[in-house]
């Protein structure tokens, strides 16, 4: 944004909501890009940032992870407190803490104190985004304009996963840190403008706040999460330990639940999920930002690291994603009134099954022709598949659960974004580390440490040199490659079943 749109901002801010209603849009929609920018930018900087700070295979993929983990849980929480106490009040917030964030995790010296940066992110992008859905309802009063409003919204959320590696690939260049410092000016830029511009809403301070509700949400989602990865990589617990963590996880979250039922005004309208509609929709915006964002940090070290791209040509070479993850945003809105609901978001989901399928070939060799049609195919299968869910979703939902499918749907796409990188990043682990044999001339903690990812192993290859360094970084391309062929594999089984699902779930309008 340039200082003559912010002043152009800030000149609308003493008109009414409604005839300012589409410069708040833009604004919102700066926001909400920010925020899904970061779940995905550190993709193409995994390997600098490996050189840098030196993290463990766990600890690289927490430093991932963490932001869509922290702000999943938070979303429900942080939507009901901008009720209750105002939604103004709480994105000014959100921002101050997410600048503050950045500029922590921009300096961060450890891989502990870049993890509790970007768990910190989380919080204030969770403060942000739920709050960014309510005002466009609140400032877009007409149905006709707000489904425009709301379509913009969407494109911008989905296309912001998808551009975050082309950011990232362009600034690592830089240094790494400047994925991060990047977000402090342009919040320098956005925070007087939404002071200025944002509506204050009505906050509804009788509505009860259930705060056993929120822990129950939060530490569920955190223990199913912190669980799952340690059985894949076991660093800081035994196997069995972690899969108790991964069962408590699962006991909170059924307490939560049943919390909900109880309550005269629960967290989450559970009675949403009983619509069969609902139900669908969710899971398919689940699996779609689940194939997404997972996909794209296995696909972006693959660039780098297999086919040694440097981070700007990867970031290049991704572009058809996000170019295709456009033109798929804005073709679902003709193609979902034309074969309905279930074919759209059946054919989205099944079009990355087949755009991924190809990829099973490949091992160390480039194909550079195949690669951007690939792209291409997930990019608008998922942006196709991702409108329709949204839409079966709110359809579902009457107008005065609309605030509440509206959290849900935003809890399901930063949930499918930390689970995809956690599910697929923890079998990459499992599959990679036992196929990387013993190197000779590589001393035993060299392997020990190669075998914790192939970033790590790159880092090991560089200090050893020579012909043992050369023949470690082949061994763990070609384990990473096996490891991905077996990560596609749980993607594609994934998103036929899910297909299939959808094609006899959904009625046909």
């Amino acid at each position: 944004m340039t200082v003559t749109q912010a002043a152009s901002f800030v000149r609308t801010a003493d008109r009414d909501p409604q005839d300012r209603r589409w410069s708040i849009l833009v604004l919102l929609c700066l926001s909400l890009l920010l925020i899904t920018v970061d779940a995905t930018v550190l993709h193409i900087a995994v390997p600098a940032l490996t050189a840098a700070l030196e993290p463990s295979a766990v600890q690289l993929l927490w430093i991932i992870d963490i932001y869509s983990l922290v702000v999943a849980p938070l979303l429900i929480m942080f939507g009901t407190l901008g009720d209750k106490y105002g939604r103004k009040r709480l994105v000014l917030w959100g921002m101050v803490l997410f600048g503050l964030a950045s500029a922590a995790a921009a300096c961060a010296p450890t891989p502990l104190t870049l993890i509790l940066a970007r768990a910190l992110l989380g919080v204030g992008g969770a403060m942000i985004m739920p709050a960014t859905l309510s005002l466009i309802r609140q400032v877009f009063t007409d149905r006709r304009e707000r489904a425009i409003a709301l379509g913009v919204w969407s494109a911008v959320a989905a296309a912001g996963a998808a551009v975050g590696p082309l950011v990232g690939g362009v600034l690592v260049g830089i240094w790494w840190g400047a994925v991060f410092l990047i977000n402090v000016p342009i919040l320098l830029v956005l925070l007087p403008a939404a002071m200025r511009l944002l509506p204050d809403s009505r906050g509804r301070r009788h509505r009860p706040w259930d705060a056993p509700s929120a822990v129950l949400s939060v530490a569920g989602i955190l223990a199913l999460a912190f669980g799952l990865k340690e059985a894949g990589s076991g660093s800081l617990m035994p196997f069995w330990a972690s899969v108790m963590v991964f069962l408590a996880g699962l006991g909170l979250l059924v307490a939560f639940v049943r919390r909900q039922t109880r309550l005269p005004a629960p967290f989450l309208e559970i009675g949403l999920f009983r619509r069969r509609e609902f139900t669908t929709g969710v899971a398919g915006v689940l699996l779609g930002v689940f194939a997404l964002v997972g996909l794209q940090l296995m696909l972006a070290q693959y660039l780098q690291l297999v086919l040694g791209d440097s981070p700007v040509r990867a970031a290049l070479r991704m572009l058809p994603l996000v170019l295709s993850a456009v033109i798929g945003g804005l073709a679902a809105a003709h193609i979902l009134p034309r074969l309905g609901m279930r074919a759209t978001m059946s054919g989205g989901l099944a079009l990355v099954a087949l755009a991924l399928t190809p990829t099973l070939t490949w091992g160390v060799e480039g194909h550079p022709v195949m690669l951007a049609v690939c792209f291409v195919g997930i990019g608008f299968g998922v942006q196709v598949a991702l409108l329709a869910a949204s839409d079966t979703i709110m359809a579902a939902a009457t107008e005065s659960q609309a605030g509440g499918a509206a959290a849900i749907e935003e809890t399901a796409y930063e949930l499918g974004a930390g689970l995809g990188v956690a599910v697929l990043g923890t079998i990459t682990t499992i599959v990679y580390a036992p196929g990387l044999p013993s190197v000779p001339g590589v001393p035993e903690g060299g392997m020990d440490k190669a075998r914790q990812s192939l970033a790590a192993a790159a880092h090991v290859a560089d200090e050893v040199g020579g012909s043992a360094g050369g023949a470690l970084l082949d061994a763990a391309r070609w384990a990473f490659v096996n490891a991905l062929h077996t990560t596609v594999v749980v993607s594609v089984v994934l998103l036929g079943l899910t297909a299939a699902v959808v094609a006899m779930l959904l009625s046909r309008d």
